[in-house]
Parts: structure tokens; C-alpha cells; sequence
């Protein structure tokens, strides 16, 4: 039973996703919101974790990947699901509902070839050099996507307007589940214990024959993807996507709630998750003195708590004793 609990877990919990969604209706739009944003920035947690966290990567341009699958996505929702709509039977929940999971993959794809082109020369740097690259990284995509022209497919510094409102709280959370599902089953196989090996002595690693820019770029193209379809999800949320909203600030928010949770804990990154995006929530109104209190809680939390919320905790081996 043991061996299946993980495949369990995810059928039950893509269950409860489409039965919330089905009474979606009638919960506040406010909430529904919030809990969508949440569900968005656990995917981007978890994929970041695998970088960070699983591989010990240090990666500062998680959100060049979202905003790469945000516009190919919308891209294609805008462009292109009008053509396919009708392939799939007309205008319906089910035709609407194959396009939207296209133009999602088609998202998640794009920012994972993007990973691979960053990941493959950059990836066989370490430490500050890596986070340098990826940070150039992101605002070499922020400012291509700006200086588009304002009438083209990307919208300019403007970005896209009229993305249809497709994301609902299946979608997110039935993503953010498999996600999960995913980077678990990576790290906790057989051939994921090379992450936890590159990121525990890198050196070591290489001298027992582990390829660890493979695992390394491995790494880096999952979590790209999945950062990509985190992205497809928030721009058919918000319906409104520009450059901006993917700058440095964006991948530093991802960043903190990685560190929050605790370094390769899946469950903390999940729990930082959920109480960093209801904290912003509150301090709408004090924009100007979010930053001050997310460096002060980083702070505070390095100080008292450094392995995070929940940190990730080997199993207890116990063998028996023999009489």
C-alpha cells in the first residue's frame, strides 16, 4: 500500500480540486482570487525548489521563465484557439478546456527549450557566478518583451490585454498537484538521488562518475517548464500580462518563499507558499512598505529559524538489535 500511497495522494487530491471547482461559483471572487494566486505561486515555489533547493543551484531568473510561458500562452489562446475551438466540436467547456491545456503546454514548453539554451553554458558555473547569469537573464527577457513594438504580438512595454479568463481552481491546483507529484518523484527515485548527491558535494559527485551538469540542466529545464505553466495560469487569471510584471522583484518574491520553507523541503516551500501570499495580500494597502517587512521576516527568520519553516529531515533508519 506504501508504494502507491504517492499515486494515491494525487488522484485524491486532483479529486477534491474538481469537486472545489464545481462550487467555485460561490465562493467570493476576492477569495477565489487569493487562492488562485496561491496555487500559482506554489507551482513556482516547487519548481524553484528543485533548482535551489534538491540541486543546490542558486537561480535568480525564475521569472523569465513564467513570463516566456505567460506570453506563449496567451499567444496562443489570442492567436490561435479560435482555429482550434472548432476542431474540437465549437465553442464548449470541453473544446475551451483543450485549448486553454494547449496553449498551457505550448507555454511550458517554450520557457523549458529557454532553460535548456540558459541552462547548458550557464549551468557549469557555480555559486554567485550562476546567479549572476540567470539574473542577466531575466532582464534580458523583461527588456526584449518591453522594447517590442506596442502593435505587435507582444504588446510593447503595454504587454497583452483581453486574455481570456480561462484559469479556474481545478486548473491551478490540479497543476500545482502534479508539480508536486512530479518533483517528489524526481528527488525521492533512484536516479533523483544524483540531485541531492550535486547538491550535497558537487566534486564528490563528479569523481564517482555523476554527470552533474546533466542533473544540473535536468533540474533547471523542469523547473523552467513548470515555471512556464505557472505562468500560462496567471495570465489567463489576471487577463492582463506586461513586461514588469515578470522584473528581478518578481523572481526575488519566489526566492524568499524557497528560503522561508526551508532549502529542499517541498513542504515548507508549499506552506511558505500559502502564508507569503495572504501576507502580501494584507500588506496591499502599505505597497511601498512590503519590501522592508519581507527583508525584515527574511532577517528574522535566518536568525532564529535558517533551516527554514519545515526543513526536509532524512528518515530514521532503525535497525533491529539482535537479542
Amino acid at each position: 500500500m506504501k508504494r502507491y500511497s504517492a499515486q494515491i495522494a494525487l488522484i485524491v487530491a486532483l479529486a477534491v480540486s474538481l469537486g472545489i471547482s464545481l462550487v467555485s461559483n460561490s465562493i467570493d471572487a476576492y477569495y477565489l482570487d487569493i487562492a488562485l494566486t496561491v496555487g500559482i505561486n506554489i507551482i513556482l515555489a516547487v519548481s524553484l525548489n528543485l533548482v535551489n533547493g534538491h540541486t543546490g543551484q542558486f537561480s535568480l531568473g525564475h521569472a523569465a521563465f513564467m513570463a516566456v510561458g505567460a506570453y506563449g500562452a496567451s499567444i496562443f489562446t489570442l492567436e490561435a484557439s479560435s482555429k482550434v475551438i472548432p476542431m474540437l466540436g465549437g465553442p464548449g467547456a470541453f473544446a475551451t478546456g483543450i485549448a486553454f491545456l494547449i496553449a498551457l503546454i505550448i507555454g511550458g514548453i517554450c520557457a523549458a527549450i529557454c532553460g535548456w539554451l540558459v541552462g547548458m553554458p550557464s549551468l557549469r558555473l557555480k555559486g554567485d557566478y550562476l546567479a549572476i547569469v540567470t539574473l542577466g537573464f531575466n532582464e534580458i527577457v523583461r527588456v526584449i518583451l518591453q522594447n517590442t513594438k506596442g502593435d505587435g504580438m507582444f504588446g510593447g512595454p503595454l504587454g497583452l490585454k483581453g486574455i481570456p479568463p480561462h484559469t479556474t481552481f481545478f486548473w491551478t491546483f490540479a497543476l500545482a498537484t502534479i508539480c508536486i507529484y512530479v518533483v517528489g518523484s524526481m528527488v525521492n527515485s533512484t536516479y533523483g538521488r544524483g540531485f541531492l548527491a550535486v547538491r550535497d558535494d558537487e566534486v564528490a559527485a563528479g569523481s564517482m562518475g555523476i554527470n552533474t551538469v546533466r542533473y544540473k540542466v535536468t533540474a533547471f529545464v523542469t523547473g523552467s517548464f513548470f515555471a512556464g505553466l505557472a505562468g500560462g495560469l496567471y495570465a489567463h487569471l489576471k487577463t492582463t500580462i506586461s513586461p514588469e510584471g515578470f522584473n528581478f522583484m518578481k523572481s526575488f518574491d519566489i526566492v524568499v518563499i524557497v528560503i522561508l520553507g526551508g532549502m529542499g523541503s517541498t513542504a515548507g516551500v508549499v506552506l511558505a507558499a500559502i502564508l507569503l501570499t495572504v501576507l502580501n495580500e494584507f500588506l496591499r494597502d502599505f505597497e511601498e512598505y512590503r519590501m522592508i517587512v519581507f527583508s525584515l521576516l527574511l532577517i528574522v527568520m535566518m536568525i532564529v529559524r535558517p533551516q527554514g519553516l519545515l526543513p526536509s529531515l532524512p528518515f530514521l533508519n532503525r535497525k533491529k538489535k539482535s537479542a
